[in-house]
């Protein structure tokens, strides 16, 4: 969260796993009742609807302006934010992302979406927030992660940010980002964690907690047997190499380019991967584009430009 006069960029790094501001990230899920929950530790109440952050799964879905689900969760975002300084009000702009390549198709709609409401009053986990929404920027994700860094990406440089539903493509050539050479596949670590429940299912018959198999993802390990930890982490083998492979039909070469990988997915790398270590660059701080949308917003309003 930075400040310009009297007004609060916050970043929101809207994923498909979890949203992720410059201070906190938290599961992209929620649910909506019409009475108030028992259960109600992540409660926001918005327009007289209870909101249960964190809770259930939210599907995948291209276009987040389908539902009210991505306004929902950007606003506890603003809420933790605030909290942070515990603050409870005030101007605020958010400063959002979509993938590389659905940026121009989507991004006034989605900068519409959210701009729905000037003023918001809300609550979140028993906190009353009266916020002004005075704009929206949308950046392409990938490249926000980068964008304070750009006078380290001498010579080729792939970037690959592995998020929870998509996987974005690009490259940075003598510092300049290639805008014709983007590209983004549905081959996130989504897509990763149903394969681990099928192959546990078909070589154990029994199902798996979605905890166990993300505490692989990250660490490499759980504490589990043996013989269902390596079919978790054969699967996630597997996974990387299918990356690898998504990388080199996008003519991905290790001994003529460097590769930054970004994203939540960055850990599948770090512990499963074969690589150079010298040339390949792991960034898993996972709230790193919502920093660097925050960057390039605070960029731009110096400037004078909105996006």
């Amino acid at each position: 969260m930075k400040m310009i006069d009297d007004v609060i960029i916050i970043g929101i790094d809207s994923g498909y796993g979890n949203i992720k501001t410059a201070n906190c990230c938290f599961p992209a899920s929620v649910s909506a009742y019409d009475k108030e929950p028992v259960f109600k530790e992540n409660l926001l109440v918005y327009e007289s609807k209870f909101y249960l952050i964190g809770e259930g799964h939210k599907e995948f879905l291209a276009d987040k302006t389908r539902d009210l689900d991505y306004y929902v969760l950007a606003l506890a975002a603003i809420a933790r934010e605030l909290n942070i300084r515990k603050m409870t009000c005030g101007k605020i702009r958010i400063v959002a992302g979509l993938p590389l390549t659905w940026v121009s198709g989507q991004r006034d709609e989605f900068r519409d979406y959210l701009l729905q409401n000037k003023a918001v009053d809300f609550s979140f986990r028993n906190v009353s927030y009266h916020v002004e929404i005075v704009g929206v920027d949308v950046f392409p994700q990938g490249f926000a992660a980068v964008a304070d860094r750009l006078s380290d990406f001498r010579g080729v440089n792939m970037i690959c940010d592995i998020g929870n539903g998509t996987m974005n493509i690009m490259f940075i050539n003598d510092k300049k980002p290639v805008s014709g050479n983007m590209f983004t596949e549905k081959y996130g670590t989504h897509q990763c964690l149903l394969a681990v429940r099928e192959n546990v299912m078909r070589a154990h018959h029994t199902t798996v907690d979605e905890a166990i198999i993300n505490r692989v993802f990250r660490f490499g390990t759980a504490d589990i047997k043996e013989d269902y930890l390596k079919t978790i982490t054969d699967t996630a083998t597997d996974y990387v190499e299918g990356i690898f492979q998504r990388l080199r039909e996008h003519e991905y070469n290790p001994e003529l380019m460097r590769l930054y990988v970004l994203g939540g997915g960055s850990c599948l790398i770090r512990n499963f991967g074969v690589y150079d270590a010298s040339r390949v660059t792991i960034n898993d701080d996972i709230c790193a584009t919502a920093k660097g949308y925050e960057y390039l917003a605070e960029l731009n309003a110096r400037k004078g430009i909105s996006r």
